[in-house]
């Protein structure tokens, strides 16, 4: 219950401070298994796409999360959790050699998706601060080779860097949305870096929409 209020509130708070709206250019709002995967210059991405997202999507799509900012605090832990149900993903997984075993950062992903969820991803790892997206990272190209009946739908995140600019503590109230394009495919054969080239592609192409 206490979950579901925090859900109502912050749905409206969001929405109020970005309009949050969600433009469907390339595909309908279908409760069928996707992969959204969208640019990233802010911790707000993940909040943005949730409340962008129609009642019956949001139940079924988990957001990632970076863990180690996500959980900094308790309360941020359970929001993430118990408001969002987010997969948590290890930014620093596999990047100390010393350490050992090395996890796989995509576990908890692959773990989601054999689940049947949907998830909301982030291919540049990292978030990006120009006007394009940093080129994607490898993820995409290996869920899409291990889910091939999963829908690939990109997404761009308009303005939501300028509600919380990095280092500010009081959300400004931007108006922001969230475009949703034409699902891609892997095709057969495609190699890694053509793919990921043309996913990239596929997200900036959504901004002039």
């Amino acid at each position: 219950m206490l979950a579901k209020l925090m859900s109502l509130l912050l749905l409206g708070v969001v929405r109020f401070l970005t309009g949050s709206q969600a433009r469907w250019y390339g595909c309908p709002p279908k409760a069928e298994q996707r992969i959204y995967f969208a640019n990233h210059q802010s911790h707000a991405d993940m909040v943005l796409i949730w409340a962008a997202l129609p009642e019956e999507l949001r139940s079924i799509t988990r957001p990632i999360a970076a863990k180690d900012y996500w959980t900094k605090t308790p309360f941020r832990q359970w929001i993430t959790t118990a408001v969002f149900n987010a997969v948590y993903v290890d930014r620093q997984a596999g990047s100390n050699p010393e350490a050992q075993p090395a996890s796989d950062p995509l576990a908890p992903l692959v773990q989601a998706l054999e689940s049947g969820d949907s998830i909301v991803i982030f291919p540049e790892g990292t978030r990006g601060h120009g006007d394009e997206p940093q080129p994607f990272k490898s993820g995409l190209y290996k869920l899409a080779q291990m889910f091939p009946h999963v829908v690939l739908v990109p997404a761009w995140i308009n303005n939501v860097q300028r509600v919380m600019p990095k280092g500010e503590v009081v959300p400004v109230p931007i108006l922001c949305s969230v475009t949703f394009g034409a699902p891609i495919a892997l095709e057969p054969g495609e190699e890694r870096r053509p793919f990921l080239d043309r996913a990239r592609q596929a997200v900036i192409a959504l901004r002039e929409v």
